[in-house]
């Protein structure tokens, strides 16, 4: 396990690996800041929101698309914002999110209280329209496909599982959710996830110090023991997509670990999927 941006996030989050640009994107959600990460040269950058930010999203027209407290905004190259879908709802936030492969983007919310049923996850097509997947989640969280895309993994963090979902094959829907596998307490709660090119699904265990690996078939197969205590989300990245980035937090702690907040990174790790910018 190596260091690859010491930082001091409140809660880092949605590592992703813009290959158009050879840099991994992540954000502070609650410092509101989107990061970027070039390997390669080591250059980074740090841009501030003006509202807490769930994940941010390379977009096919270069640029980001964002998820706000209040909704979804598209950042164009030059820095500028505006809204592609504003739904501000009080004591709710955009959490993790990602782009299927159809470009469309889903989107979680969730009540800062975490509230019972008091978030989503949406669908948010290139030219903004809406679509419920889930209108009734706790916190929403890991969300990504499987290599032939007939398939998506979900997580809402409070049942403890990670679910698959049998999607249409226009890639609009879901048609049935049920449990690929459970974590036990002890192990921590399952948080933001990817999925490899063997089809096999990385999860973030908060408070549980590690990432777990499971088969299609919902097996662990693999555990990676972490410093930190609470890892956020993971993806691959670099070169051929073979080193898994690690997002952690350190909100909430009152002894952090030194490495609390920063992003991490597994060399070699295997082997990631190239990802689908965003539409719009």
């Amino acid at each position: 396990m190596d260091v690859a941006v010491r930082e001091h996030a409140q809660l880092g989050e949605g590592p992703t690996w813009d290959a158009a640009r050879g840099r991994l994107v992540w954000v502070d959600i609650l410092g509101a800041r989107v990061h970027t990460y070039d390997p390669s040269s080591g250059r980074r950058t740090v841009m501030a929101t003006e509202q807490h930010i769930g994940a941010a999203k390379p977009r096919a027209a270069g640029g980001l698309v964002v998820n706000l407290r209040d909704g979804i905004g598209l950042y164009d190259t030059d820095g500028t914002f505006r809204w592609l879908l504003r739904n501000p709802v009080s004591g709710r936030r955009g959490n993790d999110a990602a782009v299927a492969p159809d470009g469309s983007l889903w989107a979680g919310t969730m009540r800062y209280d975490e509230a019972r049923g008091g978030g989503t996850l949406t669908r948010i097509a290139p030219d903004g329209s809406a679509a419920p997947v889930f209108p009734d989640v706790s916190v929403s969280n890991g969300t990504a496909w499987s290599p032939d895309g007939t398939r998506m993994y979900y997580i809402d963090s409070p049942t403890r599982r990670i679910d698959v979902c049998r999607v249409d094959p226009d890639g609009h829907r879901v048609l049935d959710r049920r449990p690929l596998a459970a974590v036990e307490p002890a192990a921590g709660l399952p948080d933001g996830l990817t999925v490899d090119a063997d089809g096999c699904v990385w999860v973030a265990l908060w408070d549980g110090g590690r990432i777990h690996r499971y088969t299609p078939d919902g097996e662990l197969d693999r555990t990676v023991e972490l410093p930190v205590r609470r890892p956020t989300s993971c993806a691959f990245g670099g070169p051929g997509l073979r080193d898994l980035y690690i997002t952690t937090a350190r909100t909430g702690l009152s002894r952090p670990h030194p490495l609390s907040g920063s992003l991490l990174v597994l060399p070699d790790a295997g082997t990631g999927l190239a990802g689908t910018p965003f539409g719009g």
